[in-house]
């Protein structure tokens, strides 16, 4: 059996798309203005072999921290505009000053004009061209889902809501025996018997299995899904396909049998990377402190006027193997606060102790944290021990996170808000675990240059 599917672009695909055809206009831009205007300042030619290749890693390293290859930034006319506009700013300026590598700084300040508007004009024209003609159409796909009736609706929002272009337009149910007319309204229902044809009919690229009950899964049922898979189909499970669009383990839903789904990341045992990141965060957490010297007065000043007490603030928290350690932060509360969970808009945040927050200045004395090796730069943030317990009632492996030491900064705080409740900390819980389980070089760089986002937009907690 043939179908006719619609190609699809996979979320990592698209942003591989974006880093392309980014270089691609922005290299096409500068080669057609040194031909067609004898522009001279940037040329390609042996003698400037690395101008472009420098050029381009700069614009890669400053759109990754302004996030122009965020999915849903790259979808925004608004955000487009603001984050093309920095990231180009700050490329061009640090490849301007770069010495040897990049050409010498012109004497006539409008050959430097030319050279950033080109470049911003050319990636403006191909990002909005993005949005009109290719982001709302080609990546659309149709799914349809085999499960429960009781799991739908959160299946659906679950995935839709992180990636808008996925479409579930059916489910299958899986439920042994189900009503025979269903008043279901967030997707269709489809009949076992008809799931072939509804493939065939609604283009539909990728058939996700949720179902934990295999009594659901008839012979007849098994047999279509068999023909499916042999005509091409992408047939998945449910934890594969939320893993990879949320970045996220799903814990609430694969419940006990969780350690089949967690193979622990070899990075976490590999002596190499663990020296070698200890070296640097040596490095960071010693030029942190001396920058945390310099913030000193400014912030003694302030906390003596608005938070009126200690300068700094302990506290203990739960860190590797359990063990407790006291954590060191600036004041941001008054004194003698609760241990309760900080909501954003907490009472006991003073206004200067809400700035220290969102700078994240008030957590630069973690660095003597990290030094001590109580810490690490990147990993799951610690807690109260209180918090722990709590917590644990409800999530029997919570206290997986342990099994690296706690972060200055991790993947949950990147990704998600401040958890003011134990159901926001369950789902910071999921980013933690997919940190764990996939932690590398490569997903600490990717932390870091977020975590630069988040100071430069002031979005801290």
């Amino acid at each position: 059996m043939y179908s006719n599917k619609k190609m699809h672009f996979e979320i990592s695909e698209r942003k591989i798309l974006l880093r392309i055809f980014d270089a691609f206009f922005i290299l096409s831009a500068l080669y057609l203005l040194s031909v067609l205007f004898d522009y001279h300042y940037f040329v390609f030619d042996t003698a400037n072999f690395f101008g472009p290749i420098l050029l381009i890693s700069y614009f890669y390293i400053f759109g990754s921290i302004f996030e122009i290859y965020n999915l849903q930034v790259a979808s925004d006319h608004f955000q487009i505009l603001r984050s093309v506009i920095l990231t180009t700013t700050a490329a061009i300026l640090i490849y301007l000053f770069t010495p040897v590598l990049s050409p010498e700084l012109p004497k006539k300040r409008i050959v430097i004009f030319i050279f950033y508007f080109t470049i911003l004009t050319s990636l403006l024209v191909w990002r909005f061209f993005y949005v009109y003609f290719l982001a709302s159409h080609r990546f659309s796909q149709n799914v349809i889902l085999i499960c429960d009736q009781n799991q739908v609706k959160d299946l659906v929002l679950g995935l839709e809501n992180v990636d808008p272009h996925y479409k579930i337009t059916g489910f299958v149910s899986s439920d042994s025996v189900s009503e025979s007319d269903s008043d279901f309204h967030y997707v269709k229902e489809i009949k076992k018997n008809d799931l072939e044809d509804f493939v065939t009919k609604n283009n539909v690229s990728e058939i996700v299995i949720a179902s934990q009950n295999t009594d659901g899964i008839t012979a007849d049922l098994y047999q279509q899904l068999l023909h499916l898979l042999e005509s091409g189909n992408i047939i998945r499970e449910y934890t594969q396909v939320y893993e990879s669009k949320t970045r996220r383990i799903p814990v609430h839903y694969i419940s006990r049998d969780f350690y089949r789904f967690f193979p622990f990341s070899r990075s976490n045992n590999n002596k190499l990377y663990l020296t070698l990141i200890r070296l640097l965060e040596f490095s960071l957490s010693f030029t942190g402190l001396v920058i945390c010297t310099i913030f000193i007065p400014f912030i003694f000043i302030g906390n003596l006027l608005a938070n009126k007490g200690s300068l700094f603030y302990t506290q203990e928290r739960v860190g590797k193997h359990g063990v407790v350690f006291k954590i060191y932060k600036f004041r941001t509360m008054v004194k003698n606060s609760d241990v309760t969970f900080a909501s954003s808009n907490d009472k006991r945040i003073t206004p200067f102790g809400k700035f220290m927050r969102k700078s994240r200045i008030d957590e630069l004395p973690q660095f003597f944290n990290i030094i001590k090796g109580d810490m690490a730069v990147i990993g799951p943030r610690p807690e109260v021990p209180f918090f722990v317990n709590q917590i644990a009632k409800v999530m029997p492996f919570y206290e997986t996170r342990h099994v690296v030491k706690p972060g200055l900064t991790g993947w949950a705080q990147v990704n998600y808000s401040y958890g003011e409740s134990i159901e926001e900390s369950l789902i910071k819980l999921q980013y933690d675990l997919y940190y764990i389980k996939h932690r590398s070089v490569f997903l600490d760089l990717s932390i870091t240059l977020k975590t630069i986002t988040t100071v430069l937009f002031y979005r801290g907690q």
